[in-house]
């Protein structure tokens, strides 16, 4: 009788931001790629939940106003952005604890679109999903679009992920 020998599982990339969008996508893909089966056996797909904190601002001493910055007030805008992420990668986190999928969190400082295009070349993702503000034509060339960015980008599929209109 031959061995048989279980693959690796899928290594799903999904994008969070705590907005609604990126957590309907991400309950989206809990439900049509993820069995939510509570079997004993271990799960063989990871979930690669990624946030992308800004950069941080950098103030000069002074600014235009003569408003003086100091460390404290810097790093507690700091403060107030990693607090901001783990509050959004906790309630991902809680999103996902009834499926039958290993989690992993990323949190990094940058871009959303190049963290995202980075993390999916980096761990060699199977997809990368996405949730979708919708924006118009207009709207997406002014202000730059994570999705649109990602599907041409990105070194593996993309899944944009619409919400359905209320």
């Amino acid at each position: 009788m031959a061995n048989v020998v279980e693959s690796e599982g899928r290594k799903i990339v999904v994008a969070v931001d705590g907005g609604e969008e990126s957590t309907f996508a991400l309950q989206w893909c809990l439900r049509n790629f993820v069995s939510s089966s509570a079997t004993t056996s271990s799960p063989r797909d990871t979930l690669v939940l990624v946030y992308a904190r800004p950069y941080p601002p950098v103030y000069s001493a002074m600014d235009g106003t003569g408003v003086l910055f100091s460390e404290e007030i810097t790093a507690s805008l700091d403060k107030y952005s990693r607090d901001l992420a783990d509050s959004v990668m906790n309630r991902a986190q809680k999103i996902c604890k009834d499926y039958n999928v290993k989690v992993d969190v990323k949190v990094t400082v940058g871009d959303a679109r190049e963290v995202l295009c980075e993390t999916v070349e980096k761990i060699k993702a199977d997809v990368l999903v996405l949730g979708s503000h919708g924006y118009g034509f207009i709207k997406r060339a002014l202000i730059g679009s994570v999705s649109d960015y990602c599907s041409k980008n990105a070194k593996s599929p993309v899944l944009i992920v619409k919400r359905p209109a209320a």
